[in-house]
């Protein structure tokens, strides 16, 4: 789980992103989830666009993806999902540390 300074740090982090992905009218899907997850192993940081057809709630697509993806929420805002997991091997992003 995430400190409230460490999701600050990663909201920084993430605002010179562009998504990488978008959930549209499909909503999620286990490829998508996938292809998400192996993102998170490269880039630890990343966005997704929801489109405005999407016809699930956005706050339940984001927490699905989280969920799938086995990754850290940081935010959601309008229709725009950032999503961090520590990489296994190519890890960039060093977190303040908690405390």
């Amino acid at each position: 789980m995430l400190t409230g300074k460490q999701k600050r740090f990663l909201r920084s982090e993430a605002h010179h992103l562009d998504p990488i992905f978008q959930v549209g009218k499909g909503g999620v899907n286990e490829h998508m989830v996938k292809q998400i997850a192996e993102a998170l192993e490269v880039r630890e940081l990343i966005k997704i666009s929801i489109l405005q057809n999407c016809e699930e709630d956005k706050q339940t697509v984001a927490e699905q993806l989280a969920k799938g993806a086995n990754a850290e929420l940081v935010q959601l805002i309008g229709l725009t999902v950032v999503l961090y997991k520590a990489s296994k091997n190519n890890k960039r992003i060093e977190l303040p540390k908690k405390g």
